[in-house]
């Protein structure tokens, strides 16, 4: 019995080794690219031509990073990124709280109020979903244009709204539906109407819903490229992706330690939401298993 035992004992912990060891392995793989930007960044363009891409900088150097921001040529304008950071902010926060909010709002009308045609109008906001961009470029263009918003930061706002609003009913419909309706019932015995039901009881409810929707709509439209590239035209309205590109594209006038640094500048925002989301988006992601 005590060499079956040890036996077993050494069997398991030798299984713990290779499944920790072979976790260790495919994150080191996976955030090597961030290292090599992150220490690159760092490091003088001596140093870059000179040394190793994944050894750590012998002297650390901010000089990429605040050209990068300020003082970089990007496009025809030598400002840096802070001013497409400042539009990616402009429209990626309305455009979220907003599609967050009406998605909320229309996955709640859908499941607890329901009226004639509900499952009619659903199937057109889902169908929202698989309508590829390319098909309503024209239309959404003379859209913006017959209101004044053709080229705009607001005119991306409603753009990255509309698109959204899709993704968000679907997911909010979908999480709605496994609240009891009972719920429902007794908010109106209270003598609350549906507005004071939606914000009372039920936006409470969906706080893990809420915070899922927000991580991912941020990095969705965060990282959006195409739809900015299309519908803006003054350099002054482009987004953080679209200057990263004119970035790279003038890195003649700079170095591969300012583009890198660029990049990770980039992935600050998207870093920080989720990192103080992470705990709210863990409990949502597991909230089905414990209704």
């Amino acid at each position: 019995m005590p060499i079956e035992r040890g036996s077993a004992a050494r069997a398991q912990a030798i299984g713990r080794v290779l499944i920790y060891g072979s976790l260790l392995g495919m994150a080191a793989f996976y955030l090597m690219p961030l290292w090599v930007m992150v220490t690159t960044s760092l490091k003088s363009l001596d140093e870059i031509y000179g040394g190793s891409f994944i050894g750590l900088p012998r002297a650390v150097t901010l000089e990429a990073w605040a050209k990068a921001w300020s003082e970089a040529c990007v496009g025809t304008a030598c400002t840096g990124l802070k001013p497409y950071f400042v539009n990616s902010l402009m429209m990626v926060v309305p455009a979220v709280a907003l599609s967050t909010t009406i998605g909320a709002l229309n996955g709640y009308v859908l499941t607890k109020w329901r009226f004639r045609g509900a499952n009619l109008v659903f199937g057109l906001i889902l169908f929202g979903c698989f309508l590829p961009f390319q098909a309503v470029i024209l239309p959404m263009a003379q859209v913006l244009g017959m209101l004044g918003l053709s080229g705009s930061i607001p005119g991306l706002v409603l753009v990255h709204t509309v698109y959204g609003i899709c993704f968000t009913t679907l997911f909010f419909r979908n999480y709605f539906v496994t609240i009891p309706d009972e719920l429902t019932k007794a908010a109106q015995i209270d003598g609350a109407g549906p507005w004071r039901t939606f914000f009372s009881v039920y936006a409470p409810l969906a706080t893990p819903g809420l915070a899922i929707v927000g991580i991912l709509a941020f990095n969705y439209h965060w990282n959006e490229f195409f739809r900015p590239l299309i519908m803006t035209i003054s350099e002054e309205n482009f987004t953080l992706p679209l200057g990263l590109v004119s970035l790279q594209g003038n890195m003649g006038t700079g170095s591969v330690a300012t583009v890198l640094a660029g990049v990770v500048i980039s992935m600050i925002p998207a870093l920080v939401v989720f990192i103080f989301g992470q705990r709210t988006l863990r409990e949502g992601l597991t909230a089905g298993s414990h209704r």
